[in-house]
């Protein structure tokens, strides 16, 4: 069933209500080696010139080589503006995927983000570059924050939701590909492919800044959010990232990387240990895999090792135990 946003306003009110009087629900850790060994694309990519276009292609293709007849969204990390730092994924890292996606067949390739402090999203979006890069931009994208939703229960929750209402964008593809940019975070330690999907969740329905998901646990609802959406891949922009007092108000670190995966856990415990930082200490990592399958032996990386291209990047103060 299609809701429009003024149909679910009362019923996003009622849904904040409850994550803020319920009770956060403990998941049981995964036993060790209860996943597969993932293959995680670690590839050096020094600085954002037409080069990238080729490499994403290759990384996308190598694991995904047939994508005939899929329906694709990609999802960025549009957060805010600011012409003295780097807080977005580069365009030209979505514009490559896009390309990509579509010469390995995809049907339908979209573009799609919910910001959850600007509600201006094609400004936003403007002034971080998308319509210069990439071409017919506004026909490619949808605006998550005011698209149709459907509510999807939360099975086995661990935060304090119990469902969420959801984009019909984001529910009705074939793949989402999260695309965020390679950040620390001053609440949840390190936001990447995992915490991008709070950018899903649409501010017509639970206003801005999305306060529902933290009066649910941040760390919990990135677990409910990651299970939600079983068919996802990741592609991290760590050409230039944030360190310090990320997402927003950090400092540019370059890290000469792009990082892609179909198991997103994968990815974003690859990224932490190239940022310097233990996965294990990461407390919506933890959730997901539990710790014993968060080491370096339950992943493969392809391309570059992790020792290769590690680049530290600053913790502020209260995270400096997360450091690897």
């Amino acid at each position: 069933m299609k809701m429009t946003r003024r149909e679910v306003l009362a019923a996003g009110i009622g849904a904040a209500s409850l994550a803020a009087s319920g009770c956060s629900r403990a998941r049981q850790s995964p036993a060790a080696g209860s996943f597969p060994v993932a293959n995680v694309s670690v590839v050096r990519a020094p600085a954002y010139t037409m080069e990238i276009y080729d490499t994403i292609h290759r990384m996308v293709a190598e694991h995904l080589p047939d994508m005939r007849g899929k329906r694709v969204v990609l999802k960025p990390n549009l957060v805010e503006f600011d012409n003295h730092t780097c807080i977005n994924t580069h365009p030209m890292v979505v514009h490559a995927a896009y390309e990509a996606f579509r010469k390995l067949g995809a049907a339908e390739v979209k573009i799609a983000e919910g910001p959850g402090h600007r509600r201006g999203t094609l400004d936003l979006a403007d002034a971080a570059g998308y319509f210069s890069t990439v071409r017919g931009f506004e026909n490619l994208f949808t605006d998550l924050n005011i698209d149709a939703v459907a509510k999807r229960e939360i099975a086995q929750p661990v935060s304090k939701l119990s469902g969420l209402y959801l984009p019909h964008t984001v529910l009705d593809c074939d793949l989402l590909v999260s695309m965020p940019k390679m950040k620390t975070h001053h609440w949840a330690g390190a936001t990447l492919a995992m915490k991008n999907l709070f950018g899903v969740v649409p501010g017509g329905v639970y206003g801005w800044p999305k306060n529902v998901l933290h009066w649910a646990g941040i760390a919990e609802s990135i677990v409910d959010l990651h299970h939600l959406f079983p068919k996802q891949f990741a592609i991290v922009d760590g050409i230039v990232g944030m360190e310090g007092n990320g997402p927003i108000q950090g400092t540019p670190k370059h890290a000469g990387v792009l990082v892609a995966g179909s198991d997103v856990v994968a990815v974003d415990a690859t990224c932490c240990r190239i940022m310097g930082i233990n996965p294990q200490r990461i407390e919506y990592l933890e959730r997901a895999r539990g710790p014993e399958n968060l080491t370096e032996a339950a992943f493969r990386q392809i391309g570059e090792n992790i020792s290769a291209v590690r680049t530290p990047f600053a913790l502020v103060d209260v995270w400096k135990e997360i450091r690897a």
